[in-house]
C-alpha cells in the first residue's frame, strides 16, 4: 500500500479521463443555462397578461443573479495552480495570496448573490403573503442563484482535473 495517500481507496481512473472533463464542462453549462431559464421564465411571466397580480420583477430582483454570474466568472478565471504558487513559479511576488484574495472575492460575490436572492424572496414575497403564482418570482430567483453556484463548483472541479495525457502549451 502506498504511504503518500490520505485515504485507503485509490482515485477512480475515470476521473482522469478527458471525456469526464468535457462532460463536467457541459454539465456546468447546462446548470447555468437552466438557472437563468427559470429566472427569465418568471420574469417574462411577471410582465405578461397572464400575471394576475400587480407584482412584477424589476431591477432589484436581477441584482443577485448579476452578482452570482460575476462571482462565477471571477472564480473560474483563477488557475488552481496559482493558489499554491510560490514566487519562483510565476512572475512577481505574492502571486498565491493575490489569487486567493481574488478567489475569495468571487466566492463572496456568489454568496452575496444567493443571500440577496433569499432576502428578496423573504422581504418582497413572503412578508407580503403572496400566493404561489406570484411567489414563484422569488423562488425562481433563489433556484437560479443556487444553480449558478452549483454550476460554478462543477466547472471549477472539471476544469482543474489532473489529466495524465495533456500537453502544456506554457513556455
Amino acid at each position: 500500500m502506498e504511504n503518500h495517500r490520505l485515504f485507503r481507496f485509490a482515485k477512480p481512473s475515470w476521473l482522469s479521463n478527458a471525456s469526464t472533463r468535457t462532460a463536467g464542462v457541459y454539465l456546468a453549462g447546462a446548470l447555468f443555462s437552466l438557472g437563468f431559464f427559470f429566472f427569465i421564465d418568471a420574469s417574462t411571466y411577471s410582465k405578461s397578461a397572464l400575471n394576475g397580480s400587480d407584482v412584477h420583477i424589476n431591477f432589484v430582483d436581477w441584482i443577485p443573479g448579476i452578482c452570482s454570474s460575476l462571482g462565477m466568472l471571477v472564480i473560474n478565471s483563477i488557475d488552481k495552480a496559482r493558489l499554491s504558487a510560490d514566487t519562483f513559479s510565476y512572475s512577481g511576488n505574492g502571486v498565491a495570496w493575490k489569487a486567493r484574495l481574488v478567489l475569495f472575492l468571487g466566492f463572496a460575490l456568489m454568496a452575496g448573490g444567493l443571500a440577496g436572492s433569499v432576502t428578496v424572496l423573504v422581504l418582497k414575497y413572503l412578508l407580503q403573503e403572496y400566493e404561489f403564482p406570484t411567489l414563484w418570482f422569488g423562488v425562481s430567483n433563489v433556484v437560479a442563484n443556487g444553480l449558478i453556484m452549483l454550476s460554478s463548483v462543477v466547472l471549477w472541479v472539471s476544469q482543474n482535473m489532473d489529466e495524465e495525457y495533456t500537453y502544456s502549451l506554457a513556455l
